[in-house]
C-alpha cells in the first residue's frame, strides 16, 4: 500500500488506450495481485477488445480493464486488476466509469469474485447467474463417445460455427470466432445430415486447458464435444458452468473435475442477449 502521505491524486492519473508494447506490464499487474501471468490469454484480448490502463507514476501499470465489443450492444469486460499498493484509492472505479462511457450505452456483463462484486454493485450491475469452474483430469467413459457425427472442424465451418455462436451468445463475435482456430488446441463441432449444429474448443492456458466455447443443442451433445476435445488430453481441464446447466455439472464432476470456485455473473444496462441455454461453457470468463 502506498502511504497516505505519498499518494497522488487519483484525478491526476489519466487512463490511457495500452497496446500490446504494454503485455509485460499487463503481465507483472496479474502476478502482483497473485494472478497468473496469461499471455496467450492476454494477447487474444488485445486483438479482440480494447484494453485501458493507468499508468504508475514509479513505473508500470497501476491497473487495467478491458472492454470487448459484441457490436454496438453488448459488451464483455474483464481484467479489472488495481496494483496492491494502489489499493483503496479509488482506481478500480475510475477504471470502470471511463469503460462505462467508452461502452456508449451498450449492455455489458462481467463475471465477479466476491472481492470484486461490491464495487460492480455499486456501479449498477446486478446479478444475472452463477457461475461454477470445475477443475481436474477429466476422464470420459467410452459411453459418452457414442454420440456419432462429432468431428475435428475445418475452415470450411467457420461460416456456420458463427451462425451458431451468434444465436446463442446474441451478438455478432466475428473476430473471436474467427481466431478461435489459431488460438485454441483443438476444435470439434458436431455435425447432423451435413449441417453444422454444434462446436467446442478447448486451449492451454498456464496451469490448465480451458475448455470452452461449447455451444451444443443439447446437453448429451455438450458432453459428446467436451468428451472429443478432452480425450487423451495431458493435464487437468477446466470448465466454466453456468448453474443452469446442473445435469452437465454433475457429468463433469463425475468424470474427474470437482467444482473449484464459482464467481457472480454480473450485467449492467438490461439482460443478456441470445439463446443463452445454448451456451454451456464460454470462451472464457473474460470473453463470455
Amino acid at each position: 500500500m502506498i502511504d497516505p502521505r505519498d499518494r497522488p491524486d487519483v484525478a491526476d492519473m489519466p487512463v490511457r488506450r495500452l497496446g500490446v508494447d504494454d503485455l509485460r506490464d499487463c503481465l507483472l499487474l496479474a502476478i502482483d495481485r497473485k494472478w497468473l501471468p496469461e499471455e496467450a490469454k492476454w494477447r487474444l484480448l488485445f486483438e479482440v477488445g480494447e484494453v485501458y490502463g493507468i499508468d504508475a507514476p514509479e513505473g508500470g501499470l497501476a491497473g487495467t480493464v478491458v472492454l470487448a465489443r459484441y457490436g454496438p450492444r453488448l459488451g464483455a469486460v474483464s481484467m479489472v486488476l488495481v496494483a496492491t499498493r494502489y489499493g483503496r484509492m479509488g482506481l478500480g472505479h475510475r477504471l470502470m466509469r471511463h469503460l462505462i462511457r467508452q461502452a456508449g450505452g451498450a449492455t455489458l456483463f462481467l463475471t465477479a469474485t466476491e472481492y470484486g462484486r461490491g464495487l460492480y454493485e455499486k456501479l449498477g450491475f446486478t446479478a444475472a447467474g452463477t457461475v461454477v469452474t470445475h477443475i481436474g483430469h477429466l476422464r470420459p467413459e467410452p459411453e459418452d463417445f457414442k454420440q456419432d457425427g462429432i468431428r475435428p472442424a475445418r475452415e470450411a465451418d467457420l461460416a456456420a460455427i458463427g451462425r451458431l455462436d451468434l444465436r446463442a451468445s446474441g451478438a455478432p463475435r466475428a473476430e473471436v470466432i474467427r481466431r478461435l482456430p489459431r488460438f485454441a488446441e483443438r476444435t470439434r463441432v458436431a455435425e447432423r445430415a451435413g449441417a453444422v449444429t454444434g462446436f467446442g474448443a478447448a486451449w492451454r492456458n498456464v496451469d490448465n486447458v480451458v475448455v470452452g466455447p461449447v455451444i451444443a443443442a443439447s446437453t448429451a451433445m455438450a458432453r459428446a464435444l467436451i468428451a472429443e476435445l478432452t480425450a487423451d488430453l495431458h493435464g487437468p481441464v477446466r470448465l466454466d458452468v453456468d448453474t443452469r446447466h446442473h445435469a452437465l455439472a454433475g457429468w463433469i464432476a463425475a468424470r474427474g473435475a470437482a467444482p473449484a470456485f464459482s464467481t457472480t455473473l454480473m450485467t449492467f444496462g438490461g439482460d443478456l442477449p441470445g439463446d443463452r441455454a445454448r451456451l454451456y461453457t464460454p470462451v472464457m470468463q473474460a470473453l463470455g
